[in-house]
Order: structure tokens, then C-alpha cells, then sequence
């Protein structure tokens, strides 16, 4: 992400705009920082980077385009044969209970001009098969689960070519709303929308038991049942005593998944 930053204020610096879309790779990434400065475990043969996108969204379409990335990545690995993988609220991929993929998405704006961004960070366990001994139970690699190297070039290719269909979805249902908008508030009620749709067909959050905290590792908050999605991607859940809780932002664990909560390093 800091590459990206650092890539908006040069192009400031010599007169010129980033164009939206652009890609940044990296081979690993060194003292790299994820959520709440965890650190980002990010060796050589896995994926990482980040896609610099022009804020021209309304701010529902905003709230859902963390889910473009989890979706993305999830049809990418289904489409190499791994059918048990799953979207944990809210980008998170997991196969068999282990993190394979986390994603991050800040704003930004440009020193100079003040031009705002979406920086789309990606982390995708591909050929890095060494972990951390605090995520060795908690992370897997592509590669691992499925016995043999990956086309990493491959694999790159088809994710974000999925990530630029999902956020034309996104693109799409956001001038569907707008023609179709009656001056109503509560969008609850209308007709499916595309991207969310998608979500709920790859995630198996929705009747999970879990943990809810906004930074888990370190205070993590209540116990809860997933009994839904809002239509801007907020999680519903419902306490042991029967009370409903709508989140829109933070994290989870599936409880039958936890291993370990205290540390520090991201897990990826």
C-alpha cells in the first residue's frame, strides 16, 4: 500500500494523474503492515499487492467493494478445482478453516491535489508454503492444498481479471440504483443486487457461530450467531440472549476454527 502511495504523489509531483486500475506487484514485501499494524507475512511465490482505484463511487457502492476482492480471489481458486473454498466476512478467503487470502482497502488522497483513491491491498498464499509459528495452524498456501505449484502468472491473471468484473458489477448496480431511485432511504427491499448476491453464494459466514471484535486479536468483543447481510455489506448477528447487532466494520472468527487469537502477524 505505502508503493501505491508513494506511486500517487510522484505522478502529482510530474503533472500527472494515476490512472485508475493501476497494478502494483511485488515479489515479497518486507516490514509490511496489515490491519492494526499487524505485521504482513509476505515471503516469495505468493501474491501480493495492490490496485490504485479513482473514488467515483457513491458511498454504498464504497461499503462493498472490500467484498470485490474476496470475491474475486474465491472464484479464482474454485476455478482451479478447490471447491471448498469460502468468503469469511467480510473479504476473507478460507479453505477447510484456514486463511489462504486477506485484503485490505484504505482511502487515500494525493499530497498535492487532493485527488481521492480506493488502494485495493491483496495478500494471496500461492507457492509460499513456510508460515510463522504463530500461523502455522491458521494459514495455507494454494499450492499446498493442492499438492503441486501453481502458475503463479496464471493465477495473477485470472484474479484480477475477476476483481475488474466484480468491480464493474459493482459499477453496474450502482447505475441501476440510480435510475431506479424514488427517493426512498431503505434499499432493503429492492431487487437482488448482483455483487451481493455473488457474495452470499461463495460465503458460508451467514448461520456461523463466531467471534466479533473490531481488532480480534486484541480485545475481542462478544459471541454471536450470523443471521445475515444488509444490503451495504453490514453483518447482522444475533447474541445468546436474542438481541440483534448490526456491525459494519471489524472482523471474525468461525469459533470451531479458533486456534490461536493473541499475536501479531496478519494471517497470510
Amino acid at each position: 500500500m505505502e508503493h501505491a502511495r508513494r506511486h500517487i504523489a510522484y505522478s502529482e509531483s510530474q503533472g500527472t494523474s494515476v490512472i485508475s486500475g493501476t497494478v502494483i506487484l511485488a515479489d515479497t514485501l518486507i516490514h509490511s503492515k496489515g490491519r492494526f499494524a499487524r505485521s504482513w507475512h509476505a515471503p516469495p511465490g505468493g501474491l501480493w499487492g495492490s490496485m490504485i482505484l479513482a473514488d467515483t463511487f457513491l458511498t454504498r457502492a464504497r461499503t462493498l467493494l472490500p467484498m470485490a476482492l474476496g470475491i474475486a480471489c474465491c472464484e479464482a481458486v474454485r476455478g482451479l478445482g478447490v471447491q471448498d473454498a469460502h468468503v469469511r466476512w467480510v473479504n476473507d478467503v478460507l479453505v477447510r478453516g484456514q486463511k489462504l487470502a486477506g485484503f485490505l482497502v484504505e482511502s487515500f488522497r494525493g499530497p498535492r491535489h487532493g485527488e481521492a483513491f480506493h488502494l485495493l491491498g491483496f495478500g494471496i498464499n500461492i507457492n509460499n508454503n513456510s508460515f510463522p509459528d504463530e500461523l502455522t495452524d491458521n494459514a495455507i498456501s494454494l499450492s499446498r492444498i493442492l499438492d503441486a505449484p501453481v502458475d503463479l502468472s496464471g493465477f495473477t491473471l485470472s484474479f484480477l481479471a475477476k476483481l475488474a468484473w466484480n468491480i464493474g458489477l459493482l459499477c453496474h448496480e450502482e447505475e441501476r440504483e440510480l435510475h431506479q431511485w424514488d427517493g426512498a432511504e431503505d434499499q432493503e427491499n429492492q431487487a437482488g443486487h448482483l455483487l451481493l448476491d455473488q457474495w452470499k453464494k461463495l460465503s458460508d459466514t451467514i448461520g456461523k457461530k463466531v467471534l466479533y471484535g473490531y481488532d480480534i486479536q486484541q480485545k475481542p468483543l462478544y459471541e454471536a450467531v450470523v443471521t445475515g447481510i444488509k444490503s451495504d455489506g453490514a453483518i447482522v448477528m444475533r447474541l445468546n440472549d436474542g438481541t440483534e447487532i448490526i456491525e459494519h466494520s471489524g472482523e471474525l472468527h468461525y469459533l470451531n476454527n479458533i486456534t490461536k487469537l493473541q499475536g501479531t502477524s496478519e494471517l497470510l
